[in-house]
């Protein structure tokens, strides 16, 4: 059994079954990939793959096994890697994020800022993604941390560390008549068409809930990713806006009106993740630590030791953590 046998057959899965596109990836021949699979499936005495001809149809049960367990043998061996680069280049290094558009453009650029010119030789690289992609991403281990808000449930084999809460805004033109309200109540907010997030991002699901308890159902047209589109829809008149809070900028839309929402709809509560068991160097803790103040490395290092992401939430539920 080989390390190159394992990462072939990780590869494999990752480009869904597709040995050519892996081939490729990896600047190799397909050929030599499907040979080094054949002799790892004829070691062990098992399929890995189930096939169709020349194609690679299915992962087998004793596969995913496999496969699984492949995944934590060669981040082992980045860890191992990660280390010795730790003592012989420690500010030396890549770092991978994977997040939503909203914290990479509202929540993020001053962390970037700060965290580039203390590490000028780390290269820093930003993917913007859906849930299951961000979440893929960190079990794949293609991105080293993932900020995220929501279905955190897909990141069973994560870490994940709450950072802030935050809550929305009702955005509408200065003409609206929610702006001239004193106070706008969820049956005030039902009247109207809404722009709003796509299901899944950005605490979308706190929007949905808050309707539910109410016994009423949202007029949403129109759903983007991002929140610059949703307020070119709000100014379009297409609909009224419920966006974060942070997204609004008072001098980019200082021609709409933010409107509190905050007794409207429960706080969302965004997360920084990573892999279980993964090695972090020392500038991964000062970035976690530049984004979320109070996570210190001290602190960072005691939420790993714990099984899983509901004691690391005890663990939390009596830091005050800050609003944004």
């Amino acid at each position: 059994m080989k390390l190159q046998q394992l990462k072939y057959i990780v590869e494999v899965v990752n480009h869904s079954l597709n040995v050519s596109s892996t081939a490729e990836s990896l600047y190799t021949s397909q050929p030599g990939i499907s040979k080094q699979v054949r002799l790892l499936e004829d070691e062990l005495g098992v399929q890995i793959f189930e096939r169709s001809g020349k194609h690679l149809t299915r992962v087998t049960p004793s596969g995913e096994e496999i496969v699984k367990i492949s995944r934590e043998i060669l981040s082992r061996v980045e860890s191992i890697k990660s280390v010795a680069g730790e003592h012989t280049h420690p500010e030396k290094g890549t770092l991978n994020i994977t997040t939503t558009h909203t914290q990479a453009r509202y929540a993020l650029p001053d962390v970037i800022k700060g965290f580039k010119n203390r590490y000028p030789a780390v290269s820093l690289h930003m993917h913007q993604g859906t849930p299951s992609q961000m979440s893929d991403a960190i079990a794949k281990g293609t991105a080293d941390f993932a900020i995220a808000t929501e279905a955190l449930h897909l990141y069973q084999d994560a870490i994940m560390l709450p950072c802030y809460h935050w809550n929305r805004s009702i955005v509408v033109t200065k003409d609206h008549p929610l702006a001239q309200l004193q106070q706008v109540t969820i049956e005030d907010l039902a009247a109207f068409e809404l722009v709003t997030y796509v299901f899944g991002f950005t605490g979308r699901s706190a929007l949905d809930s808050a309707f539910n308890k109410a016994g009423l159902k949202p007029k949403i047209v129109f759903t983007a990713t991002d929140a610059d589109v949703i307020k070119t829809y709000v100014r379009l008149g297409i609909g009224v806006g419920v966006i974060a809070s942070m997204a609004m900028d008072e001098e980019r839309d200082s021609d709409l009106v933010a409107i509190d929402a905050s007794h409207i709809f429960d706080a969302s509560t965004t997360t920084i993740g990573f892999k279980r068991g993964s090695f972090l160097k020392s500038y991964m803790f000062d970035f976690m630590e530049r984004f979320a103040p109070h996570l210190t490395r001290p602190i960072v290092e005691q939420a790993t030791m714990l099984k899983n992401n509901h004691e690391i939430e005890e663990m939390f539920k009596d830091i005050n953590l800050p609003v944004r």
